[in-house]
């Protein structure tokens, strides 16, 4: 079951999903988490999660509250026959208003919010553990993120903002020399300043984003020469490359995967006057 919580208006511009989930999977399998345009919040319930990067050993940790920022490379997650939690999608500015940091200082990171200037306080997620129904889980944790948001003076420069904008509206299908013509920048002044408060450069922000768009036109039912092209590759060699180095997985592998996925859920959606 999944519980895709309504975005408050004082958390507009901070939060682009609130989800709760709780599954029941089998024990053995393994979900590969894709890479977003978002930095991805992870508050679990009944266990840790168990989650690291592929072909590093040594990055494997098992986290109640876990906060991760951009990265080109799949997650793995070991389900251990369920999951159970609250996943949050941050902008960047959500991020420095919600977490105290900068979207960058995430970057391909698997981070416990005890490392984090505003992370999840242990006794806010007992508390939100303790709760009786999903409804007053979510809108428990709603509460806290609001009133971060009121005590909060974190911002992000508007060129920025506006750059980061523009590849998501386009799906990524700007080069890096157009997006430096259009704000007015140099092309070693906009690869240093994405860097510093996204961490990665625009190029590689605009690959998540097709990723994204392919994902989400395969799921609306497309044929894959069609979701390439659509989605601005080259050609299906090009989309299929692009899924095996950032998912994980060839296109079919990832249709197929059994785990749902939070990001296009399609569950419950309980008004926030049920809490």
């Amino acid at each position: 079951m999944e519980w895709d919580w309504p975005i408050h208006p004082g958390l507009a511009g901070l939060v682009e999903r609130f989800v709760g989930y709780s599954y029941v999977l089998d024990p053995a399998s393994v979900h590969h988490a894709s890479p977003g345009p978002v930095a991805t919040v992870i508050v679990c319930f009944q266990a840790p999660l168990d989650i690291a990067w592929p072909t590093e050993p040594g990055s494997r940790t098992s986290q109640w509250c876990l906060a991760s920022g951009l990265h080109t490379r799949p997650a793995l997650i070991r389900t251990h026959g369920g999951q159970h939690g609250i996943q949050l999608g941050l902008t960047p500015l959500g991020c420095r208003v919600l977490l105290g940091t900068p979207l960058a200082e995430l970057a391909h990171a698997l981070a416990g919010h005890a490392d984090l200037p505003h992370g999840i306080p242990e006794a806010l997620h007992d508390e939100l553990a303790g709760e009786p129904s999903w409804p007053r889980r979510l809108a428990r944790l709603e509460r806290h993120l609001l009133a971060a948001a009121r005590a909060s003076r974190a911002d992000v420069a508007d060129d920025l903002a506006r750059g980061w904008a523009m590849l998501g509206q386009r799906g990524g299908r700007v080069r890096t020399a157009e997006l430096a013509r259009e704000l007015g920048w140099s092309r070693r002044n906009l690869l240093t300043r994405f860097r510093a408060e996204f961490g990665l450069p625009p190029s590689e922000l605009a690959r998540i984003h097709r990723l994204g768009t392919a994902m989400g036109l395969a799921r609306a039912g497309g044929r894959w020469a069609q979701v390439a092209a659509d989605a601005g590759y080259a050609d299906q060699a090009h989309l299929i490359r692009e899924f095996v180095a950032m998912a994980g997985q060839t296109p079919t592998q990832w249709r197929a995967d059994a785990f749902p996925v939070v990001q296009d859920a399609d569950g419950p959606r309980p008004s926030r006057s049920s809490s």
